[in-house]
C-alpha cells in the first residue's frame, strides 16, 4: 500500500540535474590541478570531496530514471529501491574518501611540503562561487525528497569546506601556519565520515525491509485483530518498497 508519493523532485528537471554534475565535475578538475601546483592537500581534500558530490548526483540522476519504470515480471514491485541502492553506493563511497584523507593528512604531517597559499585562495574562491551555484539548481527538488536533501546538504558542506580552505591559504600567507591545511583536511575528512556514518544505517534498514520508523507495529497489529471478522493475525509483514512508499 502506497503512503504517500511526493513528486516534488520532479521540480528540478533532468537537464539542471545534469548540469549540477558538469559544474561539479569540472570543479574536481580545477580543485586537483591546483592542489597539487599549490601543493595544498585541504584543496585535493576539498576536490575528492566535490567529486563525491558529482558522483552522487550523476547517480541521483541515473537511479531517478530507472526507479520511474513501471512494474514488471522481474521487479514486481517496480524500481522505486534504485535510489536507495545508489545512496547505499555513495554513502559507501564517501566513507573510503574520509578515511584516505585521514590517512593521507598524517602522512603529509610526517613530511611537509611547501604549500603555495595564493593558488589555494583562488581555486578555493571558485569552488565557492559554483558550489553556492550548484545549491541553488538542486535546492528546487529538496521538497519531498530525502535524496535531493541529501544532495543540496552536501553542496551545502562543500560551500563550508571551500571557506575553509581559504582560511587555510591566508593564514599560510599572513603568518606560513602550513600547518592550517592539515586542520582543514581533517575537518574536512571528519564531516564526510559523519555524513557517511548519520545517513548509513536508515538506507540499510530500507534496503533490509525493515519497518518504517514512523509505524507502529503492535498498534497495527491490535487494529488489525480488532477489526469485525478477524479472529487472529499472524505473521505481520510491513517494509518500505521506497523512500516515499510502503
Amino acid at each position: 500500500m502506497s503512503a504517500g508519493h511526493s513528486h516534488g523532485e520532479e521540480n528540478l528537471s533532468d537537464r539542471a540535474l545534469i548540469g549540477a554534475v558538469a559544474l561539479n565535475g569540472l570543479l574536481t578538475v580545477a580543485q586537483i590541478v591546483g592542489g597539487i601546483l599549490s601543493g595544498s592537500l585541504a584543496l585535493i581534500a576539498d576536490a575528492l570531496h566535490n567529486f563525491s558530490d558529482a558522483a552522487s548526483l550523476g547517480l541521483a540522476l541515473v537511479a531517478r530514471r530507472i526507479g520511474r519504470r513501471p512494474a514488471d515480471k522481474l521487479m514486481t514491485f517496480g524500481y522505486a529501491r534504485a535510489e536507495v541502492v545508489a545512496a547505499l553506493i555513495n554513502l559507501t563511497t564517501l566513507l573510503i574518501i574520509g578515511f584516505y584523507l585521514l590517512v593521507e593528512a598524517v602522512n603529509r604531517y610526517a613530511d611537509p611540503q611547501p604549500i603555495e597559499g595564493w593558488t589555494v585562495i583562488g581555486v578555493a574562491g571558485i569552488a565557492l562561487v559554483i558550489d553556492v551555484l550548484t545549491a541553488v539548481i538542486v535546492y528546487r527538488g529538496t521538497k519531498g525528497s530525502l535524496n535531493m536533501k541529501a544532495a543540496f546538504l552536501h553542496n551545502v558542506s562543500d560551500a563550508l569546506a571551500s571557506v575553509g580552505v581559504i582560511a587555510a591559504g591566508a593564514l599560510i600567507l599572513l603568518y606560513d601556519l602550513y600547518i592550517a591545511d592539515l586542520i582543514i583536511t581533517v575537518i574536512i575528512a571528519a564531516y564526510v565520515i559523519y555524513q557517511g556514518i548519520s545517513l548509513l544505517p536508515r538506507t540499510v534498514r530500507l534496503l533490509m525491509g525493515a519497518v518504517p520508523d514512523e509505524v507502529e507495529f503492535d498498534r497495527i497489529v491490535e487494529a488489525l485483530r480488532s477489526a469485525d471478522g478477524v479472529r487472529d493475525v499472524h505473521h505481520v509483514h510491513i517494509w518500505s518498497i521506497s523512500e516515499h512508499e510502503r
